[in-house]
């Protein structure tokens, strides 16, 4: 546990929260192990359905704090930092991202391994490895031109020009954009809509969408069987059921 990463718990969803206002939620190595257990914990967990990151104060992260990062460097990949983010890519359930103020660094390249996120008006972000003599992490370089494209991805992590929520909305790394004091609301609306859907469909559709790239034959065959298997499943003889009686499909009980 941490004092600077808050657990939270509601109807089958965990917030991990950064909790570090006075300096801007930035990121020790201390820090990275009590993110990367969080995460355990969520994935565990049968009745959590959602993992969601969000921050506190005015900031959601504004990348690693530094003089930490001095003190303690990644050395390789058992290093703190670099834990958190094999937890990360390796998570199962729908992660989602309230982004509240600042996203620096690592603040913005977490986002690329989330399912959704939504974005207040006065958030901001910024990819700064090149300006300090770096190169992006958390396999931002593959991960962004995917996103954005080859030549936005190329301007944003060489050059590190800041840019705002509506920028980020365009280029497709964000959701939606809300005003400030709607965002937690926001973005639990969307938490408790993806808890209520049946979870094992659920994980299985997002192995499918980090799935690495293959041909149109091969991704066919692979989707048809996750699909033949699950028309026999729990979930979806719930769901159909449902559908005939006119009624919302209840997966309360599956995890």
């Amino acid at each position: 546990m941490n004092e600077h990463i808050d657990q939270e718990r509601a109807g089958g969803i965990l917030t991990i929260r950064f909790n570090r206002p006075e300096k801007k939620n930035a990121l020790t190595a201390d820090m990275y192990l009590a993110l990367r257990d969080a995460l355990g914990v969520g994935e565990r967990d049968p009745l959590i359905r959602v993992i969601r990151f969000a921050g506190s104060g005015d900031a959601f992260s504004s990348g690693n704090d530094l003089q930490d990062f001095l003190r303690h460097p990644p050395q390789d990949m058992n290093s703190p930092v670099m834990q958190f983010l094999s937890a990360l890519a390796a998570a199962r359930k729908p992660i989602i991202a309230a982004v509240n103020g600042l996203a620096i660094g690592i603040g913005t390249t977490l986002l690329l391994h989330c399912d959704a996120v939504d974005a207040a008006n006065c958030a901001r972000f910024r990819l700064p490895f090149v300006s300090l003599a770096l190169v992006p992490e958390a396999a931002s370089s593959l991960l962004l031109p995917r996103v954005v494209g080859h030549l936005r991805a190329a301007e944003l992590l060489m050059l590190g020009d800041m840019f705002d929520a509506h920028e980020a909305q365009t280029m497709g790394l964000v959701n939606a954009v809300h005003p400030a004091d709607k965002l937690e609301s926001k973005s639990l609306a969307r938490a408790q809509r993806l808890s209520q859907q049946p979870p094992e469909a659920l994980r299985l559709t997002k192995a499918l969408l980090k799935q690495e790239p293959e041909s149109v034959r091969a991704r066919i065959e692979r989707e048809a069987g996750h699909f033949i298997d699950r028309l026999g499943s729990d979930e979806a003889q719930e769901a159909l059921q449902a559908f005939l009686e006119k009624r919302q499909p209840d997966f309360s009980r599956f995890v």
